[in-house]
Order: structure tokens, then sequence, then C-alpha cells
């Protein structure tokens, strides 16, 4: 969803200066990203324990902490703490910006809002809850979905009612209680059986225990203070700026935003903080970012791609409606893609061109079908799940003939 408080509010001068500014910051990542991609890293490996060495010595207290932290970022699939933190920082900045009217804000975090203190929170919150409630299933041997809470239900909750502490320690509770252990039933109980990529199962039970949450304060509204917003749904965009030209410049911009829009922060420098703190922890040791797949610059320019492509594939769309979901495959499809088969480049172009063709417009079309009372990013993960379930199949008969 674009900012209510975006360029339109700046002088022309002003909002060029902001736009060269971040196509400097992108031009800045994306030449880093081709460095560490090329450059010999042998001897790097010391400088930081690999994520084997992490989950190996769980439940040291060091190792706890460092699986929780990688907990913030997993969505993108990079489970690392520096990524977590550099997500954190970026956002936090964003919001900073967008208070004070700084002409660098980027989109307006959290759809200009101005509920990511609560929303973030009530994320931690059920974070927190979740490695608590749910901690003794991670094993050496058995990764587990206990990030789900902090990019599903406790921010839609925010979103959808408003902030306070009602509102953000129920979606937490929430969170940890239903979209945890539902995640965790689909993941071991289904995709691990069936060899299916657990993306499938995380973002099943997010839709499923959000429906399940949302039906419980639908009729007990007292968990969410009086009654719910008949429209607060943040994919709804209100009027656009009218100097909006949805061109080259903003397209870029949105590519770098949609690597932060999981999370509800959908901005820029959000982005940046994720994206540079993963570099960072490539940079110390490729290992230990990306479940020690050694596949992150891979992953990231493959996730650019798919977003590249479907924000110009969908300029139309984005231009009617005002927001519209070309992140799906971007913590989706491509991601499992590129985890299952490898970084090659026909993998690459398969997933991010096929991710970008059908996951948007299926998730736009089931979130017009989630009831007004519900999130619309129930339709969001709905698409993940079906999506990555039909095309990480065809992509592996594609490199295999």
């Amino acid at each position: 969803m674009e900012p209510t408080t975006d360029t339109h509010r700046l002088n022309p001068l002003a909002s060029k200066k902001l736009d060269n500014s971040i196509i400097l910051l992108v031009i800045g990542t994306g030449l880093l990203i081709a460095w560490l991609s090329f450059t010999h890293r042998s001897s790097w490996s010391a400088h930081w324990p690999d994520y084997n060495h992490m989950v190996s010595n769980l439940p040291d207290p060091s190792a706890w902490l460092r699986w929780v932290l990688g907990d913030i970022s997993e969505v993108a699939f990079y489970k690392h703490e520096f990524a977590s933190i550099g997500l954190l920082a970026g956002a936090y900045l964003a919001y900073w910006a967008n208070r004070t009217g700084k002409v660098w804000q980027g989109f307006a975090i959290s759809y200009g809002s101005g509920l990511w203190p609560w929303l973030v929170t009530s994320s931690l919150l059920g974070l927190l809850l979740s490695n608590l409630l749910w901690g003794w299933t991670v094993t050496a041997n058995s990764w587990q979905p206990t990030f789900a809470a902090f990019v599903s239900l406790p921010a839609a909750m925010v979103l959808m009612f408003g902030g306070g502490w009602k509102v953000t320690i129920n979606g937490a509770i929430m969170g940890a209680v239903l979209v945890t252990p539902l995640c965790l039933l689909i993941v071991n109980y289904v995709c691990n059986p069936l060899g299916l990529p657990v993306v499938i199962g995380n973002v099943s039970g997010m839709a499923v225990a959000s429906v399940l949450a949302f039906l419980l304060c639908r009729h007990v509204p007292n968990l969410v203070k009086s009654r719910p917003k008949e429209s607060p749904a943040p994919e709804v965009e209100p009027a656009k700026s009218k100097t909006t030209d949805y061109g080259i410049i903003w397209g870029l911009r949105r590519v770098l935003a949609d690597f932060s829009e999981a999370p509800f922060f959908g901005n820029e420098l959000a982005s940046i903080g994720l994206l540079l703190g993963v570099l960072l922890a490539y940079a110390l040791n490729p290992m230990s970012p990306a479940y020690g797949s050694g596949l992150l610059p891979q992953l990231i320019g493959a996730q650019a791609l798919t977003s590249a492509l479907g924000v110009v594939i969908w300029r139309r769309q984005w231009r009617r409606l005002g927001w519209y979901p070309t992140y799906v495959p971007l913590v989706s499809v491509v991601p499992a893609a590129v985890l299952t088969y490898g970084g090659s480049w026909q993998v690459i172009t398969s997933s991010a061109l096929l991710g970008a063709l059908i996951a948007p417009p299926l998730a736009c079309a089931l979130a017009k079908r989630v009831p007004g009372d519900m999130h619309p990013y129930i339709g969001n993960v709905l698409s993940m799940a079906i999506s990555t379930l039909l095309i990480i199949p065809f992509i592996g008969l594609l490199i295999a003939g």
C-alpha cells in the first residue's frame, strides 16, 4: 500500500532529492550484492558462527537468542540476527522520519496508519510468547515455524482494530496460541510427510488461525475494544498522489519496499536495513544466513527480479488500486524454489516469472472475498500457499527436462 504521506506533500525539488537518494541506495545495495557474489569467501567463515553452529548448540542461551532474533527476518528466508536488527532499525528510522515529516522517509511505514509502534510491539510479544510456548519443538535436526506470529495475526489485528494495549496484547496471545501451533501441525503432519515446501504449511497456518481469531473477535468484540471498523484494511489505498507517475523511479522504490512488506512495514528504509544486515552476515560467514545454504546472493537476486516483474506486469493495477500484492512471490514461491532446486538461472527466472504472473492477481482475488471484519492479508497468505503448491512442482519438471 502506498503511503498517505509521500512525495505529494513535498515540493518538486525535495521530491527529486528523495528519489535520487533512494536510487543511490538501491544501486549501492545492488553493487554490494554483486561484490559479495564474486569475492572469495573462504577466509570469512571464522568471523561469525554459521547456521549449523546455532542449531547444534540449542538449547544454549546464546543459540536461543540467535534463533529468536533470527525469527524476525525469517519471513524473507534470511533467518539471521543481523538482518532482523537491520529491519527493526530501518523501520524505526522510517517511523521517526514519517512522524517528523522528513523528505527521505520513503513510502509511509505501515501504510501511513501511524500504528507502527503498536504493530511491532504486538508482533514482538507474539514472537516471544511463541518461542516460550513452542520453542521446545526446535532441535538441531528439526526446524520449526516459531517465527509465524511475528508476520501475521498480531500485526493484522492492530491494523484492523487500532492501537492500545488490549488489542496489542490479545493479538500477541492469539498469535502464539493459534497461529504457531497450527503452523506446527501443518508443517510436521502435512508438508514434511508429503515432501512439500514448508512455506505452504507456514502460510496455511497463518490463514486458518487468522480466520479463527477474527471469528472469535466477531463473537466476543470486547477482545478488541468495542466493535471492529467497517473498512480498516491497509490494502485499501486512500486517494493516490496526483504527482505519482508510477514510472521507473517509483518502480525501483516499490521493488525495494516489497522486501519489508510481509511484516506490514512496506518501506524502503526498513528494507535497506534488512538487506544490509543480511549482507553483513553473509560477508562475515556465507553459511550463516539463509539456513546455511550459501545461496543468499541468488536468493536476493531472485526476490528482486520477481518483485520487479510484478511491478512492471501489474503497473496498471498499481495505478488503478493504489496498492497491489507484488510482494507475495518474494516471500513464498521464489525462495522456496531457490532453496529447493538451487540458484541456477533456470530456477531463478522461472520462479520469478511464474510467481509474478500468478501470485499477485490470485492474492488480490482472494483478498476481495475475505469478510469485511477480517484482515484481507488472509487472501495474500492463501495465495502464497496455492501459488507455491502449483509452481514448485512445475519448476521441478522444467529443470528435470
